[in-house]
């Protein structure tokens, strides 16, 4: 199938800046959308940015203007840059990509979810 590989979490003083990067390996044809997701404690997973195979992006209102999402088609892999990091962006970030497998079956696959810390 389709694995994703999350690194680059960690812990990070407010202000400070981090680099998410997801790769996905495996029986993979295509791959469509990917993007990063986040869930704080006691909250619902949401959305940060996606970006499609053409390169178009879409962020969520609390990441615009501080997150940069980007991708590299040749190895399948996304990457989120993260700047001027707030405490309330604590979450476990998750990879998320839309893939079509050689079996020509398309689906959502996700990665293990990596944790960022904002703290002083």
């Amino acid at each position: 199938q389709v694995q994703l590989v999350e690194s680059g979490g960690g812990l990070v003083q407010p202000g400070g800046s981090l680099r998410l990067s997801c790769a996905a390996s495996g029986s993979i044809f295509s791959v469509f959308s990917m993007g990063w997701y986040r869930q704080a404690p006691g909250k619902q997973r949401e959305l940060v940015a996606v970006i499609n195979s053409g390169g178009s992006t879409n962020y969520a209102e609390s990441a615009k203007g501080r997150f940069i999402i980007s991708r590299d088609n040749a190895k399948n892999t996304v990457y989120l840059q993260m700047n001027s990091l707030k405490p309330e962006d604590t979450a476990v970030y998750y990879c998320n990509a839309d893939c079509l497998i050689v079996t020509m079956r398309r689906d959502d696959y996700w990665g293990q979810g990596t944790q960022v810390t904002v703290s002083s």
